[in-house]
């Protein structure tokens, strides 16, 4: 389906007819509007390139094809041109039949929004008709004013425009009866202009240029069934107040204009359909349903619904070849169900029981058909053997089907026959594999807690525990009764014995309860050396690849950085290269020399991070520490190099670097004014004073940990943590 209409290869093939001679053009458009019927620029491109080689004959029969079901404006436009290459020559006779042709045309799209230039040329052509006497002159000025009153009604682009033109038109023929027609049509006007504005926003939004095909799902093909969906219902509200005739012409012309784009959908077709069933008008719901089929055959649901038209106005014989025809094409049990329906409907059950001894032969017969004829049967021929009989003979075929055999049970309880459902419950599980038999054991339970006694329901409920559980050691758990087996036992339909919350604490117990094996194998592991022998050979874990590692050299590292950044070159020097040799010979001593040549503001951020329980730490805590760290930006850390850069040397005086000590130091107090100034008007809900998650166990493990952390710092490097949970440094050093 996707090959064949394949819009790229249409357009490719569409452009290579443009620069080709008529004769080899001719096969390639046939085969575009084959797929694309309703395509008004492949039919216009087709017949001017019939009337560029003066193909007056082929033309005509193009236009012919497609003038009525392809109503846009461009090709009603070169049918004028046509119609006018073929008449103006002929005198008078040429001019009746272009009168009629702009009045055929005018029928059909004149209420389209862009045809006002169809009305302004169809004006300047009346005024260019001679008058031999007063009498045509005055017939000529009659035809203008009923052409220009119609014009002006019309919600197009150029409404504006021609009613200016027919303002002059009355007041060149007579000022005094001019005032009157035009305050008599000037309400009206200003409707259509109103309508038109209103107009104008439905029709931005559809793409004319859209060639019909199958849906796809695409999300343009959707917007455009949107505004589709939105011009007509627009159309429909009649916002012109104009009469039922005239909206009812406009509905239409929409709706044909709409399948020119969704020609392929079938609920479009419907829905025309069932707007003209609606307006009283069965006969074109009737051909609407014809050429949906035409343009759809495949649609099962077009044919049930124009079926459905056929039947209810008493068209038996059409009715049933549609339902024929569905059956000719798709033989599933939908299609024997719907006619054993229509049958009985139209015929009587006689004919329907015939048809079902032939259906159930079929190959694509099913249980449905089975269920189906067995309850009509039931229903409507008001003996039970019958059905009874029926629910036998497919037991036979369909015994491995739950679904059928709940369908039976439901039908031996409106017979209260409960001895015959037991037994149909008994035979049913002894063949049933076990994980398709969980809604029969359910409905099997619900029998006996009608039927039977307290030791019966209590024997199925532990037998239905067995065969779906099991008996062995993973099933023993669930053998075991629990109170949500109470608890289901005392339900009745929508009626539980406790309320939501305990049912939903019950299912929760259950889970837990299916899981326990798994629980205690975790809670059982071996702590020390043999617990991280089975966490390594977990295959959850993911651990680094090893062998690609390199030995870092942090020189060509600095040099590296100093080249492209000084700012992280100096940072990239902040740990000396003996401290790096001493930690690449795996010197533990490393550990102790690392926090006294780490900057304060790193040592406190590092101070702040949590302990992390796996690979994946807390996000939320990370960025929360992050946000509230009185981190140096880039900025601040150019500004501190540029005032080492800028200190004075030891040859300065010591009252000169005093004051320049000092005014800095002015600078610096009146720069943290201007900040804390400007942080005042800043939101106070920001995201840094929002607290961090509050959780008592990780609370612990951090503390504890950071505890010990922090015994194996120096005085110099270490940082109080006192405030570490609330994103807030403390700023004492030892």
């Amino acid at each position: 389906m996707a090959d064949k209409y394949n819009i790229e290869e249409a357009e490719a093939l569409a452009r290579r007819a443009l620069h080709l001679p008529i004769a080899q053009a001719t096969p390639i458009y046939e085969q575009l509007l084959s797929l694309y019927p309703t395509s008004a620029r492949y039919w216009k491109q087709y017949v001017e390139a019939q009337m560029a080689v003066n193909n007056d004959d082929a033309t005509k029969q193009i236009f012919s094809r497609c003038l009525l079901t392809c109503l846009q404006v461009p090709l009603w436009q070169c049918y004028i041109r046509f119609i006018r290459k073929v008449y103006d020559k002929k005198g008078a006779e040429g001019q009746e039949e272009t009168t009629k042709a702009f009045e055929f045309t005018l029928n059909y799209i004149g209420t389209d929004i862009a045809s006002g230039p169809i009305w302004t040329e169809y004006i300047t052509f009346l005024k260019s008709l001679p008058a031999l006497n007063p009498h045509e002159d005055s017939q000529r000025k009659i035809a203008l004013r009923k052409v220009y009153q119609r014009a002006i009604l019309t919600p197009t682009h150029h409404v504006e425009q021609l009613w200016k033109d027919y303002e002059n038109f009355e007041n060149s023929v007579s000022r005094q009866l001019a005032k009157g027609l035009v305050n008599e049509y000037q309400p009206k006007f200003n409707s259509a202009r109103a309508v038109y504005r209103e107009r104008k926003k439905y029709i931005e939004e559809i793409d004319w240029n859209m060639l019909a095909i199958p849906p796809t799902g695409s999300s343009k093909e959707e917007a455009q069934w949107v505004a589709w969906k939105k011009f007509l219902c627009f159309e429909k509200s009649n916002p012109q107040r104009i009469d039922t005739a005239l909206s009812t012409k406009r509905i239409i012309y929409v709706y044909e204009q709409c399948l020119m784009c969704l020609y392929h959908y079938p609920d479009v077709w419907y829905d025309y359909a069932e707007w003209h069933i609606k307006s009283g008008s069965t006969d074109a719901a009737i051909k609407i349903f014809q050429r949906g089929l035409k343009a759809i055959p495949d649609s099962e649901m077009l044919k049930y619904a124009y079926a459905e038209l056929e039947e209810s106005r008493g068209a038996i014989q059409s009715a049933k070849k549609l339902y024929e025809s569905i059956l000719g094409v798709s033989t599933n049990s939908l299609a024997h169900i719907q006619f054993l329906r229509f049958l009985r409907r139209a015929e009587g059950l006689e004919s329907a029981r015939k048809y079902f001894l032939d259906a159930r032969k079929s190959p694509s017969c099913t249980y449905h058909v089975y269920i189906a004829f067995a309850t009509m049967a039931f229903c409507f021929g008001k003996d039970p053997m019958v059905a009874h009989n029926i629910f036998e003979e497919g037991l036979k075929r369909y015994m491995n089907e739950p679904v059928y055999i709940l369908e039976y049970a439901d039908f031996l309880t409106r017979l209260n026959d409960d001895r015959n459902i037991r037994a149909l419950f008994e035979r049913a599980l002894s063949t049933l594999p076990a994980e398709e038999s969980a809604e029969v054991w359910k409905r099997f339970i619900q029998f006996e807690q009608t039927y039977g006694d307290l030791a019966s329901i209590l024997k199925v409920e532990q037998r239905r525990k067995e065969a779906l559980f099991g008996k062995g050691e993973e099933g023993s758990f669930a053998l075991e009764s629990s109170l949500q087996d109470v608890a289901s036992r005392y339900s009745y339909m929508d009626l539980w014995p406790c309320t939501s919350k305990e049912l939903d604490h019950l299912a929760r117990q259950e889970l837990l309860v299916k899981n326990m094996n798994k629980k205690v194998e975790k809670t059982n592991l071996t702590h020390g050396p043999a617990a991280i022998g089975s966490v390594a050979s977990s295959s959850k874990v993911v651990y680094p690849d090893i062998t690609q590692m390199v030995v870092y050299e942090p020189t060509k590292k600095s040099e590296f950085a100093s080249s492209a950044n000084p700012v992280a070159a100096s940072a990239s020097t902040t740990f000396p290269s003996n401290v790096t040799a001493t930690a690449t010979h795996g010197s533990a001593s490393i550990f102790d020399e690392i926090p006294k040549t780490t900057p304060a503001a790193l040592s406190a951020f590092l101070a702040n991070l949590p302990i992390v329980d796996g690979p994946t730490p807390n996000v939320d805590v990370v960025l929360s520490i992050c946000l509230q760290s009185d981190l140096p930006t880039v900025q601040t850390a150019k500004q501190s190099f540029a005032a080492k850069g800028n200190a004075p040397s030891q040859n300065v005086p010591s009252g000169s670097t005093r004051g320049g000590s000092q005014r800095l130091t002015r600078d610096r107090r009146a720069t943290k004014r201007k900040d804390s100034d400007r942080q005042e008007e800043d939101d106070t809900t920001s995201i840094q004073s929002q607290p961090l998650p509050t959780d008592v166990f990780r609370l612990r493990q951090m503390r504890k940990a950071r505890g010990i952390s922090t015994s194996s710092q120096t005085p110099t490097g270490s940082t109080s943590y006192g405030s570490a949970f609330s994103g807030e440094l403390s700023g004492s050093t030892g």
